[in-house]
């Protein structure tokens, strides 16, 4: 499964403004609902902050995988946020968290979204330029073609 083939342009926020993990959720909530992706906003959101308080989905390296399920998708919806200033979002190392990739999926479909966590876990395992090249990167479509590049090498 590649993720670059699941994210849309329209879909990345290229300059999160947020500095705080709950400001960063919302903010990401809040482009959801105004690309009329989701309208359950405030439902999104308290799921995205109890599955954080589980245990942050920092996953080191400045990367983030947010994520949870929703009743009212019907499809998995993958989101990229960057902030270039960085997050304070609970990671392991304490350091702030700049590329995050929101995943929201269906409840019936929970094989699909584990594939998906997977395949964006193993990206970031293996491709350790990812996060310093996403924010060099100018543009959401040059952001999608490094996330491509990174994906290409993986599965050469």
């Amino acid at each position: 499964m590649r993720i670059s083939g699941l994210l849309s342009e329209d879909m990345v926020i290229p300059d999160l403004k947020a500095e705080g993990r709950d400001e960063a959720l919302q903010e990401m909530v809040h482009f959801l609902k105004e690309r009329q992706v989701i309208s359950h906003d405030e439902e999104l959101f308290e799921k995205l902050v109890q599955r954080e308080n589980l245990g942050s989905t920092a996953v080191g390296d400045g990367i983030a995988i947010p994520h949870c399920k929703l009743a009212e998708v019907t499809s998995p919806l993958i989101a990229l946020a960057v902030s270039k200033k960085g997050v304070s979002f609970f990671s392991l190392n304490g350091k702030p968290t700049s590329v995050f990739f929101l995943v929201i999926s269906p409840p019936e479909n929970p094989s699909l979204s584990l594939q998906i966590l997977a395949a964006i876990a193993q990206l970031v395992r293996k491709a350790s330029s990812l996060p310093k090249r996403i924010l060099s990167a100018k543009t959401p479509r040059r952001m999608i073609e490094v996330i491509r590049e990174e994906e290409e090498k993986l599965h050469e």
